[in-house]
């Protein structure tokens, strides 16, 4: 999720100014996506520019800007929520990188790559599990959020586990150096072929 339409989403419940848009949006995240206050000023800059936010003209005692939705802002709002979000939407799976990579150098042990980042996310998953049985059954968005990090960090661990089990399961990779692309072209007939 971008920037950007978390704050259209807190507009659309009410005016705020910026501090008050960084605090409500943490709170609403449960501080998982915690934001510099710089990052909601150039957004609310960038949406004030586009015509999806516009200053309602009040000011509060210390002068701070109030903005408020506009009905272009609204419309992007309601498409983003009707709009799927797509694996291409999300950023590259770093671990999932970085275990191929350990899998394919040398002199790596994959397998202790791969158990530091269970024990981290079971760690986790217990802390996400504490956070929870902490939080109020009232705050129905910081539960969803938990939920999500819950099932994201279990579908983790048991990737790890599969990953393990196949790499057990390997013969050992062999691995060979990189190849030029001339030397994958298929020979023709004026090209001699290596014997």
């Amino acid at each position: 999720m971008s920037i950007k339409y978390g704050l259209l989403a807190l507009l659309e419940r009410q005016p705020m100014y910026g501090y008050q848009l960084r605090s409500e949006f943490e709170r609403s995240t449960g501080a998982t996506w915690p934001l510099n206050i710089g990052q909601v000023y150039t957004t609310l800059s960038r949406l004030h520019r586009d015509g999806l936010v516009e200053e309602t003209g009040e000011s509060d005692d210390q002068g701070k800007v109030v903005y408020r939705l506009t009905d272009t802002g609204q419309a992007d709002l309601v498409r983003w929520f009707a709009t799927p979000v797509t694996q291409d939407d999300r950023p590259r799976d770093e671990l999932a990188i970085k275990v191929a990579l350990a899998v394919a150098t040398p002199g790596v042990d994959a397998r202790a790559v791969m158990q530091a980042q269970r024990t981290a996310t079971v760690r986790h998953l217990q802390e996400l599990t504490r956070l929870k049985a902490r939080a109020g059954e009232d705050d129905l968005a910081w539960l969803l959020v938990l939920d999500s990090m819950i099932f994201r960090a279990e579908a983790e661990v048991r990737w790890l586990d599969h990953s393990e089990t196949r790499l057990a399961r390997a013969p050992r990779p062999v691995v060979r150096p990189a190849t030029t692309e001339a030397a994958t072209e298929p020979a023709t007939d004026s090209q001699e072929v290596p014997r």
